[in-house]
């Protein structure tokens, strides 16, 4: 169901009264927007406008200059002790359902499963994840956009439409990468990020095999029907699921691009508020990246290898492709 956009489960609380519940679609209907974005927020209710601000100018400029771009924020409120949810539903009251969303989490569940919630229920042709802190600057999301149509052109080839006969059904992701910042961020870094970032490196060098470099920035775009693949596959629900996506984008043969972004470090990170959090933040994300390597090597975890084709915009049946 939705609110203001939408809930998952949970109570609202005073600041939704008189809000109205509407339902979200499925990934696999035709996609009536140009861009979803997808903001996974736990308690953000103090970072979170320094990201929605700006973000919003942004679509909305693009709004302006091109009448055939439109956009939508599904902020998911992954179980929040805060305001997060009651902020977002003031975004909701002036900007509109239609563009901003609340997709509430109860209890919390992790921002792997919070991020894949949101996707499933994107309505946009690109899907967007950012995070509520805003340290990736939303006008990179040019560049990605740009790259994202770069390696589906390709993997369309000259029909120029995907799976299903639908130009929009394709296959493409761009990942927002850091890696050209590393130089710079040990020089500012706390000693113990640092290390922090070096090992998370070393571990998805020798489990993952990743051609990514930067495999955690908050930063991707995918085509519909990518995510469509990769969410519906997704298995780790909290913060090395980035890796997952990637693992799974390889298998799916998804064309990926990985472009520079400009990032900066936000305080208030929910992942590191000590310097005992470096060894178990380690620790599990270890843990994971071993989890994903083992699981999908010795096909302990089933991959779906098809999806249903979407349902075009006229309506019909589903097939799988």
């Amino acid at each position: 169901g939705g609110r203001g956009g939408g809930r998952d489960g949970g109570r609202g609380g005073d600041g939704d009264a008189g809000m109205e519940l509407v339902s979200f679609p499925s990934i696999h209907d035709a996609p009536t927007l140009t861009q979803s974005v997808i903001v996974p927020a736990y308690n953000e209710e103090e970072r979170m406008p320094a990201m929605l601000d700006p973000t919003i100018a942004f679509f909305e400029t693009k709004c302006a200059a091109d009448s055939s771009f439109s956009y939508e924020i599904i902020v998911v409120d992954d179980g929040s002790k805060d305001g997060t949810a009651d902020l977002t539903l003031q975004y909701v009251r002036k900007h509109g359902s239609d563009k901003i969303r609340l997709l509430r989490l109860r209890p919390n569940q992790g921002k792997g499963t919070a991020i894949k919630k949101g996707m499933l229920r994107s309505r946009g042709r690109y899907l967007l994840m950012a995070d509520a802190d805003g340290a990736t600057e939303i006008s990179d999301y040019d560049r990605l956009y740009a790259k994202c149509r770069e390696v589906e052109a390709k993997a369309t080839g000259a029909s120029g439409s995907g799976a299903g006969g639908e130009e929009w059904w394709t296959l493409g992701a761009s990942i927002g990468s850091r890696a050209h910042l590393e130089e710079d961020s040990v020089a500012k870094r706390a000693f113990y990020r640092t290390v922090l970032m070096w090992g998370m490196h070393l571990c998805v060098t020798i489990l993952c095999r990743s051609e990514i470099q930067d495999t955690q920035c908050g930063f991707k775009l995918f085509t519909r029907r990518t995510a469509a693949l990769i969410f519906e596959n997704l298995h780790l629900e909290r913060w090395a699921f980035d890796i997952e996506l990637i693992q799974l984008c390889a298998r799916f043969g998804v064309p990926m691009a990985e472009v520079a972004v400009h990032w900066q470090e936000i305080e208030g990170s929910k992942l590191i508020t000590s310097k005992l959090d470096i060894i178990t933040t380690s620790l599990t994300m270890l843990r994971d990246m071993l989890c994903v390597r083992v699981c999908y090597s010795f096909g302990i975890w089933r991959v779906k290898t098809s999806v249903e084709s979407p349902v075009p915009k006229g309506g019909g049946s589903r097939k799988k492709d």
